[in-house]
């Protein structure tokens, strides 16, 4: 049928329109699979329909002048996710795999923010908690647009790049996350970034709800609590809600991906 059309939409979820007319078929994609190893099981899955979500990895959590570490926590573990991602990261650009940054962002006015949450991380209300300027520098913590919770430098964020803010430790809670990634026709994300058995593993958790397959890279992924946190991370992802793999793994898959 030969009418002119206009796109409406965000391939691969996009009509085909004009005043008559309305072409709701959506365009194919074209297949990319790639097989990976991972410590349970090995998975054959498809490039198009990936994304790669990296969590708070921000100066509030991995910086020297950041928030974690004004309140007396060794950060040293939170950046160990850089340089692994460092490399990653360009790999699956050039494989056309989203890079979706997730970072926590408060709003200004904190107006969704519940007594609750505030208290998790200012508990006797005297410190500095969400919102409050950091003594080092008077960035605001976690908010939106502050330098606290800028990506740190060391990682680089292209204008292709997808960013979400969020507001609870999942990615998914009151966010577009999940209508952004349905949109991509997204279907297997792959996880990096801290604390990885709070805010990685809830978004983690949230997304295998919502019907995604779900890969944590391993040494893109870490956290600051106790040894003991991060081996029942490992545990419950490979156990309950997914598989656990690392960069080399992937980057060896898409290494024959390019062979083929």
């Amino acid at each position: 049928m030969n009418i002119p059309l206009r796109n409406l939409g965000i391939a691969p979820n996009a009509w085909a329109v004009n005043d008559k007319f309305a072409d709701i078929t959506r365009p194919p994609q074209i297949p990319q699979p790639v097989i990976l190893s991972t410590e349970t099981k090995t998975l054959r899955f498809d490039l198009a329909k990936t994304a790669i979500l990296v969590i708070d990895m921000q100066n509030d959590f991995c910086h020297s002048d950041g928030w974690l570490a004004h309140i007396g926590v060794d950060i040293t573990k939170a950046r160990q996710p850089i340089q692994p991602l460092q490399i990653l990261l360009p790999q699956l650009r050039d494989k056309s795999v989203p890079v979706i940054w997730v970072n926590w962002g408060n709003r200004p006015d904190l107006l969704n923010i519940s007594a609750n949450v505030l208290h998790v991380y200012n508990p006797t209300g005297e410190g500095v908690g969400l919102g409050d300027p950091l003594p080092s520098n008077g960035a605001k913590v976690l908010m939106s647009g502050s330098w606290a919770a800028a990506v740190v430098d060391e990682l680089e964020q292209l204008p292709q790049d997808i960013r979400v803010d969020k507001y609870r430790m999942s990615g998914f809670w009151d966010t577009p996350l999940d209508s952004i990634l349905r949109n991509l026709g997204t279907t297997t994300l792959l996880f990096a970034g801290v604390n990885a058995d709070q805010c990685v593993m809830a978004s983690l958790q949230d997304a295998n709800f919502l019907g995604y397959d779900c890969i944590l890279v391993k040494d893109c992924t870490a956290t600051t609590s106790p040894e003991y946190c991060w081996l029942a991370t490992l545990y419950n992802v490979k156990q309950c809600f997914g598989f656990v793999s690392d960069s080399q793994a992937i980057l060896s898959a898409l290494q024959q991906s390019v062979e083929r």
